[in-house]
């Protein structure tokens, strides 16, 4: 007993010992650990649920590909430079995409070696019962039957051309017959059988594993292009259609009875091409019917086939659905081949009459030169009906189109307000599929509605009463579902100028006899028939303890619920933030079981589709989001990844939970997040970075990772900087002053906890944030330094700007939306003024680093001109950095990577004392743009 005492003391010495030792060799975060860190995507496990597979990525490097027994996690296959990881429908096979080696790749670029002779992708197959890989070289393309099957069809890259013997001086070159297409291998997986056709350029299988369809393309000049059908069974592969140029949305029905496909003769070089529609019988296989074209009895008036939209089969395979679109117009100065290029007028016009602003229409204007309008055929009489045009434009197909009629909506009559109010109303009706007869069900509706199971129901949460309501079809009669319920199904937080949206819906049981509806906290069952006895099926305990719960739906072709069914619910407690799952009854009498309650963020929740196994994702500021396999109970979930080893040798930190109150007297939580080893009897300097609420991700791992415009987290508490990130509420048509009632004295509340040095604090915030970093400016000379991306500093001028992404004007940003001004430029003109930083910027005495990418969409970049001429005129210091092409938030990693580093040394100079790196200092001339970057710092 003695020596089993010293013993364990002596373990216990040593462990501590090597922890300390560990501490001290562990070493800060720098700029090269990003390109290395790996996240996790793509996860899948098999139906069976005896394989789980997954695809590994470094940040900037060749991922790899992962596949394992669900029993024995420890025993895995690593495919390198692999991706798009497939399971094959017999839970046999796993299929993905090899890439050639990135190193590889970027050497023969930086050789000018040509587009055709670089490498190309390889298909992996591995059979997961025998560990047997196969590895296919040149591959373009390949897939797989998503229901059942065990083949796999493979598209090639193109062959390149046999290069002349230059010793050979009798002979020519064989010379290459101009195709599009390439060789197509159908296999089955095991290799046992196998065909090839060539010169295919695309191709598909039926659902179920039993056809493949492939269409040839032409070659040289012969008119042999076609379209083909295989039969998997037989192995007999019939032609369907050949002569025409061009095959198009070739579609299988759910059952495999039909192939249609919009084709047309016309010229391939046509702008104008003239399409039909085709159908053939696949038990027959035999030649293609026209079923459809421009002037067929039904179709749009003036219209025509789209060669756009994509076909789609009622589950009963009775119904065809297909596009029509207007005819071409022709327009003499477009055809005038008289006029030459640059004689040809190009402007834009603005006209106050038009429904959508000029911009908006050239954003769209490849959408809209695509639009079609939905119409059916039935195919047992072959009638055409028109479901959707000009008038009712937008007609929603359920994913299984199992009910006669449909449900359609149009905004026209209330369009031309949407750029000052986004939450515009719109028509809603329900379109007979048989006959094309519209009912409308609500005039200037807000909400999208959906159709229940049994179709009885329609049902869509009312933004404007705050209401979900359900139209009875049979009954002809509105219906107000939650109106009798003592709790607000509006999202209760909602705390700009808009309609407040709805905490959802979570399905319904079977027969339509409830629907399962979200307050914020619990889940309740209402019957349509009477929503007065609706059931709180979690007992109102989400509400009186703090729990959001909300239903998992684990089975993803789920058309209802059973009545005998137990309701698995994810929970999330607001206060602390702790997170996991309970199990329920469907009748709601009695309270939902705790099944797993961690401090842990979860997600990712999969279901093998015949089996109870799961895998999950699992994650805390200092734990990665590894996947865990287990099943409904939770028990024992065991890790299966185990990504960034890495981690352990680097200066990581905590986060902690702050409690404060806003200067209202408003409690509002936030984020601290400490260095290492935090010694509250030391001093830290402390960013804060703000962006609306952000507390709910207290368990949420964060990635070091270069910045896209805000400061990386991980990044700058590894190199002992607090950051704290606080929660804000928002009064109406007080943005600034809010975040000054919460953000300040958040950061007070920080201070009183010790360890925080008040002589070197910053702030940073990008877009929303960054005009919240600009107004805070102006107000207090707390801050040491200051960051601001995309920042608005003069809503006068942003309220008229556009968003160039949407081409939407910025008015209902301030009348509706974020900016929480409430009214217009005109009703409320101080609110403007008051609220832009712009007008008081000769208060400033924080210097500050602004970002403001000459092609942002969202924000208009002469924003940060403006704030950044105003200091520069006022003698405030202050930079500007502009990444030519880039918008809102950067998406070139070498821009991410050059702004994590200005950043870093930016607030090093400020609140550490650091030398200033030369750009600070000196500048970048324009004669110096892209020759030096200037991070070397100034002695």
């Amino acid at each position: 007993m003695i020596f089993k005492k010293i013993a364990g003391t002596f373990l216990l010495l040593t462990l501590v010992a090597f922890q300390v030792v560990n501490a001290q060799h562990k070493r800060p975060l720098t700029h090269a650990d990003y390109d290395g860190w790996e996240s996790l995507n793509s996860e899948k496990i098999s139906k069976n649920g005896a394989w789980v597979g997954y695809q590994v990525s470094p940040q900037d490097g060749d991922s790899r590909v992962e596949v394992f027994s669900f029993q024995n996690p420890d025993q895995r296959i690593q495919i390198p430079r692999a991706s798009g990881l497939l399971f094959s429908a017999d839970d046999a096979f796993a299929v993905g995409k090899i890439a050639p080696a990135k190193d590889s790749v970027k050497l023969m670029k930086l050789r000018k070696v040509k587009k055709e002779d670089m490498p190309a992708d390889s298909l992996f197959i591995y059979q997961m019962s025998s560990g047997n890989l196969i590895k296919i070289p040149q591959v373009k393309s390949f897939a797989l039957p998503t229901e059942a099957g065990s083949w796999i069809a493979i598209l090639y890259e193109k062959e390149k051309p046999v290069k002349k013997d230059p010793a050979d001086t009798t002979s020519k070159a064989p010379k290459s017959k101009k195709t599009d297409g390439t060789g197509l291998e159908v296999r089955k997986l095991d290799g046992s059988v196998s065909y090839r056709f060539e010169r295919v350029n695309s191709y598909s299988f039926a659902p179920n594993g039993d056809f493949l369809h492939y269409v040839q393309a032409k070659e040289d000049t012969l008119d042999n292009a076609g379209i083909y059908l295989l039969n998997l069974t037989t192995g007999l592969s019939k032609k369907v259609s050949e002569g025409l140029t061009s095959y198009l949305n070739v579609s299988f029905s759910p059952q495999s009875k039909y192939l249609a496909f919009v084709a047309t003769d016309d010229s391939l070089k046509a702008k104008k091409p003239v399409h039909s529609l085709y159908l053939s019988s696949t038990v027959s296989a035999g030649v293609a019917e026209q079923i459809a074209t421009k002037n067929s009895i039904g179709i749009l008036q003036n219209g025509r086939i789209s060669g756009d939209a994509a076909l789609k089969f009622s589950e009963d395979e009775k119904r065809l659905f297909f596009g029509t679109a207007k005819d071409y117009a022709s327009y003499s100065y477009e055809e005038d081949t008289t006029i030459l290029d640059e004689e040809r007028v190009n402007l834009d016009i603005w006209g106050w009459q038009d429904a959508e602003i000029q911009p908006m229409q050239l954003v769209k204007k490849n959408e809209n030169e695509k639009k079609s309008f939905l119409a059916s055929i039935d195919l047992v009489s072959r009638k055409i009906t028109q479901l959707a045009d000009e008038s009712v434009e937008n007609l929603i197909l359920e994913p299984k189109v199992r009910r006669d009629f449909g449900l359609a909506w149009t905004d026209a009559a209330y369009r031309r307000n949407y750029s000052w109010d986004i939450q515009i109303g719109r028509d809603l009706y329900w379109v007979d599929f048989k006959t094309g007869i519209k009912t409308l069900i609500e005039k200037e509706a807000s909400g999208y509605p959906s159709i229940s199971p049994e179709g009885k129901y329609i049902v869509w949460y009312d933004e404007r009463d705050s209401a979900w309501v359900a139209f009875d079809r049979i009954g002809n009669r509105k219906i107000n579902l939650t109106k009798s319920i003592p709790v607000a199904f509006h999202e209760e937080l909602h705390d700009s100028p808009s309609f407040p949206g709805s905490y959802g819906s979570a399905g319904w049981v079977a027969g339509d006899a409830a629907i399962l509806i979200n307050d914020r906290f619990d889940v309740w069952k209402i019957n349509p028939k009477n929503p007065q006895a609706a059931v709180n099926l979690t007992q109102g305990i989400g509400r009186k303890e703090k729990i959001v719960f909300r239903r998992q739906i684990l089975d993803r072709d789920e058309i209802s619920i059973s009545s005998q069914a137990e309701l698995l619910y994810s929970a999330f407690n607001e206060m602390n933030k702790d997170a996991g799952f309970y199990v329920g009854k469907l009748d709601g009498n009695s309270i939902p079981t705790q099944v797993l309650m961690t401090a842990n963020a979860y997600s990712g929740l999969l279901k093998a589709k015949n089996e109870n196994n799961i895998l999950i994702r699992k994650s805390t500021f200092q734990e990665y989001s590894d996947v865990y396999l287990g099943d409904l109970s939770f028990n024992n979930l065991r890790k299966a990844s185990h990504l960034n080893p890495q981690q352990a040798n680097i200066k990581w930190g905590s986060v902690e939970l702050i409690s404060f109150l806003a200067n209202d007297g408003v409690p509002l939580q936030g984020l601290l997040f400490k260095p290492e080893n935090f010694d509250a009897t030391k001093k830290y300097p402390m960013i804060t970075y703000f962006y609306e609420r952000n507390s709910d991700g207290l368990h949420n791992y964060r990635a070091p990772a270069p910045s896209a415009s805000t400061i990386n987290i991980p990044y700058f508490v590894s190199n002992d900087y607090l950051v704290f990130v606080p929660d804000i509420k928002y009064d109406m048509g007080l943005p600034g002053p809010s975040a000054y009632n919460c953000i300040i004295p958040g950061i007070q509340s920080v201070i009183a906890k010790g360890g925080v040095d008040v002589a070197n604090l910053a702030i940073q915030g990008q877009s929303w944030g960054g005009y919240q970093v600009a107004y805070l400016m102006t107000k207090t000379n707390m801050f040491k330094a200051a960051g601001a991306g995309a920042p608005v500093v003069n809503m006068t001028s942003a309220y008229g700007g556009i968003r160039w992404g949407t081409g939407m004007s910025r008015m209902f940003q301030y009348e509706r939306a974020q900016s929480r001004i409430g009214g217009t430029l005109w009703e409320k003109p101080l609110y403007y003024l008051e609220n832009s930083p712009l007008f008081f910027l000769d208060r400033v005495t924080t210097p500050v680093l602004i970002m403001h990418n000459d092609a942002d969409g969202s924000v208009p970049w002469y924003q940060g001109i403006e704030m950044f001429m105003a200091l520069k005129r006022l003698d405030k210091p202050a930079w500007l950095l502009q990444y030519n092409g880039e918008d809102h938030n950067l998406v070139q990693r070498k821009n991410r990577k050059d702004l994590s580093i200005r950043l870093s040394q930016f607030f090093d100079y400020y609140l550490k004392g650091a030398p200033a790196p030369k750009w600070m200092v000196e500048g970048l001339p324009a004669i110096e743009k892209g020759k030096t970057l200037k991070y070397e710092l100034s002695q």
